[in-house]
Formats: structure tokens, C-alpha cells, sequence
């Protein structure tokens, strides 16, 4: 089926996602079946307004810097498009001779593609509708893990390894936030930090394990008198006794998917830091971060193996495509552990990725709620990959 073809980028920016654009590119070109390479700025919006570029006319010198810088090239969006505007989507595709459409993004732009596909289907109009995965988050079903996700880990594995030796050098208690609304897969992450055996973070609190206030100061009393410091990662879903997340009654600002804001501000960690107070009372040095937008794109700190994968999805979908596949969603198969570890890409049916995603998984968290275990250390060791091992006096 020859036509041209359409990408664009959702949701928030990775250190990857360009390395996916620019596999989809390179393969197109490759491709005598497709004409035109569209990009569409700031992705669903774009496409509704008619915003589009002609990636052809990218040099493949610019193409490879693109690929290796973070954020999204395209630019992005947070609208969780209507059937109405997927009406919308599907008449530029048209309009444009597009049969070949490409997006890059989470569950809620899978199911995006997923709406654009049944339209297309109801129009008899052919075309080859495809999601590229993408979200720092890990939550997408079926694939093993996500393109983003391992370089985002590896930023928050360094930047707990940093808050370890400063925690060191003036003792307290920190507690720092992590991205993760529904998964802990990145929070998770922090314990690649533990280079010593007094290495924080100490305690880690998931979205998945709800804890109520007491029991964290509790934990983080007995840690501190053990060490006499205590770094804590916390999850910016972390949910309390109830069930819903902590920040729920104390925030007010929704996006447009209707979620609301749980971290952005640093309130989650001034509002835990104040609890921890009020309960150990005085004589504790208590502080907190947020890790922030920096564990998205903060340049120069990637996973290899995480931009190799990001290439390698991007490029897989144009070739289900035009091998003859209508429409789908690529995901990653694990095909070995540690040193040896490599992964291949695999066809999944739209339905298995939009809309749903998947937590951590129990075996991935301790029983008592406030660490991981060695099950989820070996699956995310061999995406981060080898980290600084920083040295300490012996103090003789």
C-alpha cells in the first residue's frame, strides 16, 4: 500500500523519544511504499490544526544529533483526544494522503491510535495505524518495560547516590520524591543507588503499598537510630491508610486527562517532612526534594540500552506496517539476563496497551511495604546499566 505517512509525539518528554522518531524516519525512507514523511508539532493538536513539517528534508547528519538529544523534537501535547477529535484526526489523514500514522506515547495515546483505527475501519479507508511506546512511568501492559524508562531510573539511581553522600556528610533525615502517580517502577529504581551497606535510600514507599503515616515515621525512626540519618524515596502516588493517594485532599490543579497534581509544586515532600516533625517532635534535621522534570530529559544521563531499544521500537513499526500489519502496538521482549542481557521487539493488538496500566508487580516489593527485592534489582540492573561506585575512607 504506497501513501505517506504521519508521526507525532504525547505526553511527557523522555531522553528516547527521539531515538523512536528517527528509527520511523530512517525506516520510512527505506521504504518505496511511502512517500511523504509528515511530523505532526505538538502531536494530536498538530494534526486538528493542520501543524505539520516535512521530515524528509531532515539531513541524516541532523536526524542522528536529534536521536542522541532529549525531550520531543515534534513537541508535545496533554490532550487525551475526543472521538470527536479523532473524527478530526482521520479527515487530515485523509486530506493528506496519510496510510501510514504513527504515535509515540503512553496507554491513553494507544488508545488514541486505538479510536483513529476503528473510524478508519468504519471508512473503509486503509491505512496502517501504530503506537510507539513510550513513559518514564514503565506501566504500559504487555511489553517487558518501556522506552524512557531506564534512562529516567539511571537519573534517579545517580541523583539518590548524591543525596546518599551528602546525607553522609551532614546527617538528617531526607526524604526525597519520585515521578510514579499509579506504578513505583521508577521510585524503585533509587535502590540501584546502595553502593556500601549503609547506603541509602534507606526506606521506599510505592503507590502500590499504601502506609499510613505512623508506620513511615515509625520505619524512619528506627532507621535513623541505626545510622543516625535517614533517606527516604517516595513515590509522588504514595496512598495512605485509605487507599488514594496522600496528596489527593490537599491538591487542587487538574491537567487535561483530569489527573491531578501530585508533586509538581515540592508540596508532597513539605507536606511529609512536616508530619515527620510534628511526630519525632524536636532535634531532627528533616529536609526534601523533588527529583522533578529532570529525571525526564536531564541531558547527558542515559541508558544505552535504553536508547539502543527506543531506535529499535520505532524502526519495528514501520516494518510490521508495510510487511502488512494493519494496526498495533510494538512492545519489548526480554531475551537474556545480566551480562547477557538483549531483547527483541514483538507485534501486540492496540487493545492489549490503550487505556490500562499495569502496576509493579508484588514480587518487585518487599512484605513489609518499604523496599524492593532482589526479584525487581535483577530485572532493572541490566536496562540502567553500570553506575559510579564512589569510595569512602576507612577511618582507621
Amino acid at each position: 500500500m504506497a501513501g505517506n505517512l504521519l508521526v507525532g509525539q504525547s505526553g511527557g518528554p523522555t531522553m528516547v523519544i527521539n531515538q523512536s522518531l528517527v528509527g520511523i524516519v530512517q525506516e520510512a525512507k527505506k521504504s518505496e511504499k511511502i512517500d511523504k514523511i509528515y511530523g505532526a508539532l505538538n502531536g494530536v493538536v498538530g494534526i486538528m490544526n493542520e501543524d505539520l513539517v516535512d521530515l524528509r528534508q531532515e539531513s541524516e547528519e541532523k536526524l542522528e544529533e536529534v536521536a542522541c538529544t532529549p525531550s520531543a523534537a515534534l513537541g508535545s501535547c496533554r490532550h487525551k483526544p475526543t472521538r470527536e477529535d479523532c473524527e478530526k484526526i482521520f479527515s487530515v489523514c485523509q486530506k493528506y494522503d496519510v496510510r501510514y500514522f504513527y504515535y509515540i506515547g503512553g496507554n491513553d495515546s494507544a488508545e488514541a491510535a486505538h479510536i483513529v483505527n476503528s473510524i478508519a475501519r468504519d471508512n473503509n479507508y486503509e491505512i496502517r495505524v501504530f503506537h510507539i511506546p513510550k513513559t518514564i512511568d514503565n506501566d504500559l501492559r504487555v511489553t517487558d518495560h518501556c522506552p524512557g524508562y531506564a534512562s529516567a531510573a539511571r537519573y534517579v539511581a545517580m541523583s539518590f547516590m548524591g543525596n546518599d553522600l551528602d546525607n553522609r556528610s551532614l546527617p538528617g533525615i531526607k526524604i526525597d520524591v519520585v515521578m510514579g502517580r499509579h506504578a513505583g517502577f521508577l521510585t524503585g529504581a533509587s535502590s540501584l543507588a546502595r553502593f556500601a551497606p549503609d547506603a541509602g535510600p534507606h526506606l521506599i514507599y510505592l503507590p502500590e503499598k499504601p502506609v499510613s503515616l505512623d508506620k513511615m515515621t515509625e520505619d524512619i525512626k528506627k532507621v535513623y537510630e541505626k545510622y543516625g540519618r535517614c533517606l527516604v524515596a517516595v513515590a509522588e502516588g504514595i496512598c495512605g491508610e485509605s487507599g488514594n493517594p496522600i496528596m489527593e485532599a490537599y491538591a487542587d490543579e487538574v491537567d487535561s486527562h483530569g489527573n491531578i497534581q501530585l508533586s509538581g509544586t515540592g508540596a508532597l515532600g513539605d507536606f511529609l517532612v512536616a508530619n515527620v516533625k510534628q511526630r519525632l517532635g524536636k532535634g531532627y534535621r528533616v529536609r526534601t526534594d523533588t527529583l522533578g522534570y529532570n529525571q525526564r530529559c536531564f541531558p547527558g544521563v542515559y541508558s544505552e540500552v535504553d536508547a539502543r531499544e527506543a531506535r529499535m521500537v520505532g524502526r519495528a513499526g514501520v516494518q510490521y506496517a508495510t510487511r502488512g500489519e494493519v494496526a498495533g502496538s510494538v512492545a519489548i521482549k526480554r531475551t537474556g539476563e545480566g551480562d547477557q542481557y538483549d531483547s527483541e521487539p514483538f507485534f501486540t493488538d492496540l487493545e492489549n496497551v490503550a487505556k490500562v496500566t499495569k502496576p509493579m508487580p508484588d514480587e518487585f516489593i518487599s512484605s513489609e511495604g518499604n523496599d524492593v527485592t532482589e526479584e525487581f534489582l535483577r530485572y532493572v540492573k541490566p536496562l540502567v546499566g553500570k553506575l559510579p561506585q564512589p569510595a569512602l575512607l576507612e577511618k582507621k
